[in-house]
């Protein structure tokens, strides 16, 4: 494609800039606190976090308020941003079983051992507009809050005496594979854990791509672009129509290793590292359908697996629904790994779409070049035609004449016998 730079109207430019600013700020007395909005606006922001691959709650509230709700924008800063931060370190593996759960819900089983938890969801609301939050008050807030409040105080005590264990369970998936009937992890030795990912912000994805680089571009994927992915391969464009056999929320441990550790001196499972603080997260274990082990030549379920920043869990289900299609084979569009890696980030197909607004004047102009060029070959190809046409007229007049003349008679013969 060709493009040209763009160098008159610079002032008009930076008069769209400020209009911009009067746009976002027009009719309101105050600006929006972006405290508020990341609390307020969890899911939003959390959704935000995904995409822009980014953990910051406060800088995804910021890059909201600044593309003034766009979530396309928004993931666009928060991606333009995180590309200028320094890498310090690199984060001892997570264990998501260990998560301090506030939200674990199964499809699959209707007892698991902990329980089903609810947790904080709209999946059992009634989707009715609340007009009573429009003159929510600070009095409303701290009603609503109040038991809460109680309960929080009260599970403080417990979770003090009674240690982690009250706020971690069991994963579903660990149970089948108890019983036979979903295979072992394989990748429990301390070399396998120790093989450095993929890693597709500094290394360029490449078709196919290695089960790491796969999640990790599903994990800052678009929501609604995976959900349509997913959502094909459930109405019959695929071969997955999974059951969630576990769906977990919570917050998990972030651990470094120690910076003062010499090099050799601990391995990854030596407990040598240093807590910095927990991340929320979603993830998702899928029960699919089962085949004959290779190895074992047993029948079990197989895994698809989802994990996401934040609260999200259209899109943690959505991602294990794509990771176990691309494992498959087929034609339809959920099986294409090209098809679906390069087209679900936000960033490149907002960007690609968005940049055709950008001045396109000698790419334009050579398609105005070639429509004039075949309109004048079209024009000469005519003017040949009416040059050759006159010496055939006359015979054509003549053949013309003839039939007009032979019509009269056949008409006058009729009229005749009419009378």
């Amino acid at each position: 494609m060709a493009y040209v730079a763009v160098t008159g109207g610079q002032e008009a430019i930076a008069r769209a800039n400020e209009l911009v600013g009067c746009y976002r700020l027009r009719g309101s007395e105050h600006s929006l606190d972006v405290k508020q909005l990341e609390r307020q606006l969890r899911l939003l922001v959390d959704r935000m976090m995904g995409e822009g691959g980014l953990y910051a709650p406060e800088y995804a509230a910021l890059a909201l308020k600044q593309a003034e709700g766009d979530p396309a924008e928004a993931a666009f800063l928060l991606r333009a941003y995180r590309s200028t931060l320094p890498r310090n370190h690199y984060s001892r593996m997570m264990e998501p079983s260990e998560m301090r759960v506030i939200r674990r819900i199964s499809s699959s089983f209707r007892d698991i051992p902990g329980g089903q938890v609810l947790g904080p969801t709209y999946d059992y609301t009634h989707r009715m507009l609340n007009f009573s939050l429009r003159g929510e008050s600070a009095a409303d807030i701290a009603a609503a809050m109040q038991p809460f409040m109680e309960d929080t105080l009260d599970g403080m005590a417990e979770y003090s005496a009674e240690g982690d264990s009250r706020y971690s369970f069991k994963k579903v998936a660990d149970l089948l594979r108890e019983q036979g009937l979903m295979a072992q992890v394989r990748s429990t030795g301390a070399q396998e854990r120790e093989e450095e990912p993929f890693d597709i912000t500094r290394q360029k994805l490449t078709i196919p791509a290695s089960r790491s680089a796969r999640l990790q571009s599903l994990a800052r994927g678009e929501t609604g672009a995976m959900t349509a992915l997913a959502y094909s391969s459930m109405r019959g464009y695929g071969v997955v129509h999974p059951t969630i056999g576990e769906l977990r929320v919570g917050y998990t441990q972030v651990h470094i290793p120690h910076p003062f550790r010499q090099a050799g001196e601990a391995g990854e499972d030596s407990g040598d590292s240093v807590y910095i603080g927990e991340m929320l997260m979603t993830e998702v274990e899928t029960i699919n359908s089962f085949k004959q082990d290779s190895e074992s030549g047993n029948v079990q379920f197989i895994l698809g697996y989802g994990l996401c920043f934040g609260q999200n869990e259209l899109k943690a289900i959505a991602m294990a629904i794509l990771e176990r299609s691309l494992e498959t084979k087929g034609a339809a569009p959920a099986q294409d790994e090209e098809f679906v890696l390069l087209h679900i980030d936000s960033v490149e197909s907002g960007g690609f779409v968005s940049h055709l607004k950008l001045p396109h004047y000698i790419t334009f102009q050579s398609s105005l070049d070639r429509i004039r060029q075949a309109q004048q070959t079209q024009m000469t190809r005519r003017d040949d035609k009416q040059s050759e046409g006159p010496q055939a007229k006359p015979k054509e007049e003549k053949t013309d004449a003839n039939d007009r003349a032979k019509a009269e008679r056949e008409s006058g013969a009729v009229s005749s016998i009419g009378i």
